[in-house]
This record gives C-alpha cells, structure tokens and sequence, in this order.
C-alpha cells in the first residue's frame, strides 16, 4: 500500500510541475522591502476531479486516514482498495479495507468503504431516501449526519457526515460466520467509533487546509 500511494503522490507532484511549467528556477533580483524567503502555498491536485462547478474534493480517504486510525477501528490498511466513483457532474473519491476481527460462529468478516465526495449534505440526504433507506438524523464532532440501514441489504450500515466540501460516506457490511441471522439493531454497532476516528483525521485537515 505505502508504494501504491508513494506512486499516487508522485503522480500529483508531477501534475502541479506540469502546471507550473518545466523549466529549472532562475535567479531574480529582490526588490527592497521583498522577503528573499516569502512562504509559498501548494495545494495537492485531486486524483480524480469532474465538469462541474462544485468544490474539489478535499479530503481523499486513500491518502489522507492515517494507517494508524484504521488499525485501532479494527481495519487492515494493507487491504486497501481504491472504489473511487468518476462522473461529470461530481467527484467521488474513495478506500475500501477489510476488517481484522473474527468472532466463531458469528462474525466471519466484514468490510469498509469510505467515500468522500462534492456533492452537498442535502443532495446525499435526498439519494438515501430515494433508495429506501431508513435514516437518522445525528451528529459527529458537531457536524450533520445520517446513520443509514437499509432491509433490502442486510447486515449492513452507512453513515453519511457533512465536510466543507460534500459529504463523506461510510459503508460497511458484515459477512456471518453462521446461519444465525444478526438483529438489524446490531447493524450498526461500532461504525459510529470508526467514523469518529475518520472525522477527527477530517477535523485536522480542514483546519489546516483553510
């Protein structure tokens, strides 16, 4: 995994020259009053970005959840995966890892997908009603979100949170270890801890990306 994103972040470095131009850095004169050594700002190019208008997608799961934050929620980042989502009209940028924990006879594996896309609160509110699920209404870290089930996709929860750009989403989907089915209210257990872990990675990155 560490290779895959080493070869992602230069594959971005080599856009950003390509933006600025080829050509090696020449000397220029300081005018008086001018740092020599003024700071400069870069901001990384989005792996994938889209036609509209909308904001760039800012926050890219696959490069930006540290290693460490998936281990402790119970996730294996060598299995990353990456699930990004490309369309015209809006950017989806997403990381799907396997879980570590193993439960005999219950819980034979289980999986999460995290999403982080353009498009507003309002418009992911408006597509999980129109796919049936059951929302509620909540917080994480002081933001908007929606805990998402779903009957026609059992054992299975998602959680949708408000980020300065979008939205990002979380899925995730239990694989039973038995023939014993698993209550809808188990569903979601612990994907609000894993998502709270995310958000204060999120929390960091906004803050110093303004």
């Amino acid at each position: 995994m560490t290779g895959r994103r080493t070869a992602i972040a230069a594959g971005a470095l080599l856009a950003l020259v390509a933006l600025t131009g080829c050509a090696a850095p020449t000397p220029t004169e300081v005018t008086v009053g001018e740092s020599p050594h003024a700071p400069t700002t870069t901001t990384r190019a989005p792996r994938l970005v889209d036609e509209s208008d909308r904001p760039l997608v800012a926050f890219d799961p696959c490069l930006d959840i540290p290693a460490h934050v998936l281990t402790t929620a119970g996730y294996d980042p060598e299995t990353e995966d990456e699930a990004d989502f490309a369309a015209t009209h809006y950017t989806m940028l997403g990381c799907s890892y396997k879980g570590t924990l193993r439960i005999p006879g219950v819980l034979a594996r289980y999986g999460l997908t995290v999403m982080s896309a353009n498009f507003t609160f309002e418009e992911e509110q408006q597509k999980a009603t129109g796919n049936g699920d059951d929302i509620v209404p909540t917080e994480i870290a002081g933001r908007r979100a929606l805990l998402k089930t779903n009957s026609s996709l059992p054992y299975s929860c998602g959680m949708s949170v408000e980020t300065s750009y979008g939205v990002i989403i979380f899925a995730r989907i239990h694989f039973r270890d038995s023939s014993a089915s698993l209550p809808e209210s188990q569903w979601c257990v612990g994907l609000e801890d894993t998502v709270g872990r995310i958000v204060a990675v999120l929390d960091d990155f906004e803050s110093t990306s303004r």
